[in-house]
């Protein structure tokens, strides 16, 4: 398995880093074999919470990216206009 160094901010809570790293996995599950799209936006919403300033889920994004080559933001728009029950991303 790839050792990823997921981007985390150290001012967040535990729960906070759960939270955000459960929504990661979202990301990445969805974009490679797909998952609940509800569960995904829930989690987005926590994420949201956590992260509220666009500039910050900016930054967020770009990290993942880097490391993963998944984009936060591009999942994202296509779940939210996906009308499907088990929503996978493809570019």
């Amino acid at each position: 398995m790839m050792n990823i160094e997921l981007p985390l901010d150290d001012t967040w809570t535990s729960q906070e880093i759960i939270d955000v790293t459960m929504f990661y996995d979202l990301i990445l599950t969805a974009n490679e074999q797909g998952v609940d799209r509800q569960r995904l936006l829930s989690a987005y919403q926590v994420f949201q919470m956590i992260v509220p300033t666009k500039g910050q889920q900016k930054q967020l994004d770009r990290q993942l990216q880097r490391q993963t080559g998944v984009s936060l933001y591009r999942t994202m728009q296509a779940a939210m206009a996906s009308q499907r029950k088990h929503f996978k991303f493809s570019d």
